[in-house]
């Protein structure tokens, strides 16, 4: 899943950024309110990790312009500011979660995992597509009694996948929300590769992964 992360303290973003890419995201990381909003303008995201004070646009400021725009990204406020009426104006102002530096990383991964919950709907803790299920927490595939064993790279493509279950998800999409490069890859076969694996490793799921010529693929239950 691709997150956006903007944090100007470069010690922390590093450690973010770090810390996300080992748990199967893909990130984006930036250092300030401008480039967070160009960005937002560019990409997909699943959700947002947003630092209150930042130079040239504050946290704030762009959490307000994604709202005004109507766009509903889940967007974790990420501050040093932690009174009371710090926390009602994060939250008034369009922010979905709110967490107080300093901070523990696997805390933020909890409310990370609980806003991609809520986008755009209430969604159950496992993704569960014909007999197949899959635990984000522990990015464990089950399929009955067996547990496949999937890539880290195989494993985001199947969530998105399982995530928008029964609808197509562009190809687009899935390089955005995949590979760090997403251009180099609609240019190749990389999609198509890594699907003839899945499904290989899937073939006693009952499920199938269908190609939908022009405009992407969908998994269903068999």
């Amino acid at each position: 899943m691709r997150i956006l992360v903007a944090e100007d303290d470069a010690a922390l973003r590093s450690v973010l950024e770090r810390g996300l890419r080992e748990h199967g995201y893909v990130v984006d990381a930036v250092a300030d309110g401008d480039w967070a909003l160009m960005l937002l303008r560019l990409n997909e995201y699943e959700v947002a990790v947003i630092d209150w004070r930042m130079p040239k646009v504050s946290g704030l400021d762009v959490v307000r312009g994604l709202r005004r725009g109507g766009n509903p990204l889940p967007v974790l406020m990420l501050t040093a500011r932690d009174t009371p009426s710090d926390r009602v104006t994060g939250l008034d102002e369009g922010a979905d979660d709110y967490l107080v530096k300093p901070f523990d990383f696997s805390e933020l991964l909890a409310r990370l995992r609980a806003l991609q919950r809520r986008s755009p709907a209430l969604q159950p803790t496992r993704l569960v597509v014909g007999e197949l299920e899959y635990d984000p927490a522990t990015r464990e595939v089950r399929i009955g009694a067996q547990r496949p064993q999937l890539t880290a790279t195989e494993l985001a493509i199947l969530e998105v996948l399982m995530r928008k279950s029964p609808a197509v998800v562009r190809r687009r999409s899935i390089a955005l929300h995949v590979w760090e490069e997403e251009a180099d890859t609609l240019g190749s076969n990389t999609i198509d590769v890594h699907l003839a694996r899945i499904r290989a490793k899937l073939a006693a799921g009952h499920v199938q992964i269908e190609t939908v010529r022009g405009v992407g693929y969908r998994i269903v239950p068999a």
